[in-house]
């Protein structure tokens, strides 16, 4: 796939690549990451026409993609990157580049995502405080857009375990997001303590109710909602949801600055079982979090749906690494890292505006899709073909030669500086060190 090759009529060809060097000669029909910093091709990517639920609102999915470089001690800025194996005790830390992702969803069965943003996590960045920015710039852009208006239903967030998202929905509560989030099955949850109840002794009201433990049905209360539908893969889904169940919050990790009294941060826990896994295996219940309080037994079925779609965002990393290449090359500067992770992004997005066109190109052992419904692997195959369609492609890219480099024999007498992959920041845990750490500075 040529990826210069473009036609600025033609919908297709208006998210293109730009290397460096390439001019463009209309900038008025400029498109995702044309311009050296990717925040032209963020707007963009905004501005376009995203897909949406079933009932019209726009679900977004978060999450991290790891860029591995364990022989690369050249590398700056690497941080030890969680890479999960396939036996017991068979995950590694290996040294890599992990790069936050935001993507908007589809309704259905499919391996097509939006990718909006990419953020690459520094050695000094807090996950949960960067993910809050991005999440915050990615919802900020799309109203500008207009893709989100007063009076719609608000943005749907999925995430999976590793997110605080009791912390994000505190963070983003000024924005019209709903966050839906997957808890470990290990945690805890509190009901409300109920009315305000005098006691002869007097004191302190109490601030927490009776506590609900995942793992002992004993402590479950009769849960608000109850629903129960039929698919096609999973057989039976059970969904039960308990009401304003809300976290222990403590003065620690990112509620150390908290000024006050730590806040109740309600939500609406949801318990989903099925019947069965592909596989006939055992499937284990999956517990979520979402930020939202009163719904009915449809708002629930809606939230774990949309939570299943999440995983659709694997596809698009399998995608990503396997048939574009993302971490082929061997790049020493992170930035270059940064910059070719948006030319990957702008490749996806212009295969996906050519899905009405391209032609299924399916092997013999492969089935026919219908129309519209290519994977993006098929759509890739065909791409190619498009070029008869176009009214004015573009010309073919003047090849250049290479430069001397090095003379033959001679050698590299200033080595590059080595770095040690890992966090430079201390994360501070407990209050009281806080505290002192404090009292030292001022």
């Amino acid at each position: 796939m040529d990826l210069r090759r473009r036609d600025r009529q033609d919908p297709v060809h208006r998210v293109h690549l730009e290397e460096e060097g390439v001019s463009h000669h209309r900038p008025a029909h400029r498109a995702p990451c044309e311009a050296a910093e990717p925040e032209d091709g963020r707007r963009l990517l905004a501005s376009m026409l995203l897909p949406r639920a079933a009932d019209g609102r726009i679900v977004l999915a978060v999450d991290v993609s790891n860029w591995l470089r364990p022989d690369a001690p050249t590398s700056s800025e690497l941080l030890f990157c969680h890479v999960y194996g396939r036996g017991r005790s068979a995950d590694q830390f290996i040294p890599g580049w992990p790069y936050s992702f935001v993507a908007a969803l589809e309704t259905g069965r499919t391996s097509w995502t939006a990718v909006l943003d990419a953020i690459r996590l520094g050695p000094a960045d807090d996950a949960t405080a960067v993910t809050a920015a991005q999440l915050r710039e990615v919802v900020t852009r799309l109203v500008h857009a207009g893709q989100w208006r007063p009076g719609d239903a608000d943005i749907l967030v999925v995430m999976d375990t590793g997110y605080d998202v009791t912390r994000l929905a505190y963070v983003l509560a000024d924005l019209p997001v709903e966050l839906v989030g997957r808890l470990r099955s290990d945690r805890v949850m509190l009901r409300d303590a109920g009315p305000r109840r005098s006691t002869p002794r007097g004191g302190q009201p109490r601030k927490h109710g009776g506590v609900l433990t995942f793992s002992k049905p004993e402590s479950w209360h009769t849960p608000d909602q109850t629903t129960t539908c039929d698919t096609t893969r999973y057989g039976t889904a059970e969904a039960l949801a308990w009401d304003r169940m809300h976290p222990r919050l403590q003065a620690r990790g990112p509620w150390l600055d908290h000024c006050g009294e730590l806040p109740l941060i309600h939500g609406t826990l949801i318990r989903l079982k099925v019947e069965h896994l592909p596989g006939d295996r055992d499937p284990k219940p999956v517990w979520l979090w979402s930020s939202r309080t009163g719904m009915t037994g449809q708002d629930v079925d809606v939230r774990w749906q949309a939570f299943l779609r999440r995983f659709d965002l694997e596809h698009t990393f399998r995608l990503f690494k396997q048939t574009l290449g993302w971490t082929v090359p061997k790049v020493r500067d992170p930035h270059t890292a940064d910059l070719w992770t948006w030319l990957i992004i702008a490749a996806h997005t212009q295969l996906r505006l050519a899905r009405p066109l391209a032609e299924d190109l399916r092997r013999p052992w492969e089935r026919p899709a219908e129309p519209r419904r290519l994977t993006p692997a098929r759509v890739r195959r065909g791409f190619r073909h498009l070029r008869a369609k176009t009214a004015r492609p573009a010309g073919v890219p003047k090849p250049s030669k290479p430069g001397p480099g090095r003379p033959p024999g001679s050698k590299n007498r200033r080595s590059a500086p080595r770095h040690e992959p890992g966090k430079t920041v201390k994360r501070i845990e407990t209050l009281t060190e806080h505290v002192r750490l404090k009292q030292q500075r001022g």
